[in-house]
C-alpha cells in the first residue's frame, strides 16, 4: 500500500532541516537509525571483502563510504534519484580519496540499468520502502545479481495487514515522505517467488524501540533549543511531534525495522 503526503514526486522530499536533524541524530552522512554500527549488524555473518556491491538509495553516500573503507568491498556503484543527494555523495566519495571504488549514479524508477549479473551483492539501508513495485523491484535485484549472490538490505516494513490505523496515517502525514509498505512476510514471499533462496526477514522492532523513545525524549529536552537556533522553531516543534509519533508506532509494532537477506541460487 501506497502512502503518499503533499509531495509531487519522491525526488527532493528530504528538505534542509530534516537532512540536518537526521544526521545530527544518526551521525554524519546517515539517514537512517544505527550509523555505522547498524551497517555493521546487517553485515554480519555476510562477507562482503573484494566485491562489486550495488546500494539502491545511497543518498549522501556515507554508506557507500562505509561499506568500502569499514567492510573492504571491491567497488561500489551507489544509485538514488535524487541528483542533490548524490552531488553531495560525489562530494564525501572525492574528499574520502575513494572515487576509483565508489560511483554514483543517477536512475529513474524502473528497471535497473544495468546487465544480468553484474554484482556480487545488492545491498540497501532504508529505501526500499519508497519503491512501490516490491516485485518488479525484486526481479530486477535477482537480474543483476550473478549466481549465487546476495540481496542485504534494512527496511521500514509494516505490522499487520489491512489499513492502516489513525495513528499510522498521521505518522505518515508528519513525515511527509511516500511510502509503500510491505509486511515481513509478505517481503519474504516476494522474494521467494522471484527466484531467492534461502531467504531470512528478521524483525528488528525490538532494537529500534528503546532508540525511538529516546530520539524522541533528546528532541524535545536537550536538543531542543539547539536546533531552534539551528532551523527555527516552527520547524522543531514539529520534529519533536513527529519522532513522538514514530515511537508511537514503533511501540504499537505498525512500523517495524527488519533485516533481509536473501540469495539467488548459483
Amino acid at each position: 500500500m501506497s502512502i503518499k503526503i503533499d509531495q509531487p514526486s519522491e525526488v527532493g522530499e528530504y528538505d534542509e532541516s530534516m537532512l540536518l536533524l537526521l544526521q545530527l541524530l544518526w551521525g554524519d552522512g546517515f539517514l537512517s537509525p544505527g550509523g555505522p554500527a547498524e551497517v555493521a549488524e546487517l553485515l554480519t555473518g555476510s562477507d562482503i571483502r573484494g566485491c562489486q556491491v550495488l546500494d539502491v538509495g545511497a543518498a549522501l553516500g556515507a554508506v557507500d563510504q562505509l561499506l568500502v573503507e569499514g567492510h573492504g568491498a571491491g567497488h561500489v556503484t551507489g544509485i538514488d534519484i535524487d541528483p542533490v543527494m548524490l552531488a553531495r555523495m560525489d562530494a564525501r566519495i572525492s574528499k574520502a580519496g575513494l572515487t576509483d571504488r565508489v560511483q554514483s549514479q543517477l536512475v529513474e524508477p524502473g528497471p535497473l540499468p544495468f546487465a544480468d549479473g553484474r554484482f556480487d551483492v545488492v545491498f540497501s539501508k532504508d529505501s526500499i520502502v519508497q519503491i512501490p513495485n516490491k516485485p518488479g523491484f525484486f526481479a530486477e535485484v535477482h537480474r543483476v545479481l550473478r549466481p549465487g549472490g546476495r540481496f542485504i538490505a534494512s527496511d521500514w516494513l509494516r505490522g499487520g495487514n489491512g489499513d492502516y490505523s489513525p495513528e499510522m496515517l498521521e505518522y505518515f502525514r508528519l513525515e511527509g515522505i511516500t511510502y509503500n509498505m510491505a509486511t515481513l512476510d509478505e517481503t519474504a514471499r516476494v522474494l521467494e517467488s522471484v527466484g531467492f533462496a534461502p531467504v531470512e526477514v528478521r524483525d528488528r522492532n525490538a532494537w529500534y524501540l528503546p532508540i525511538a523513545e529516546a530520539e524522541a525524549q533528546s528532541l524535545s529536552g536537550p536538543m531542543r533549543q539547539m536546533l531552534i537556533e539551528r532551523i527555527g522553531l516552527e520547524r522543531t516543534d514539529h520534529f519533536i511531534v513527529n519522532w513522538q509519533q514514530l515511537a508511537l508506532v514503533v511501540r504499537r509494532g505498525e512500523l517495524r525495522p527488519a533485516h533481509i537477506k536473501a540469495v539467488k541460487a548459483g
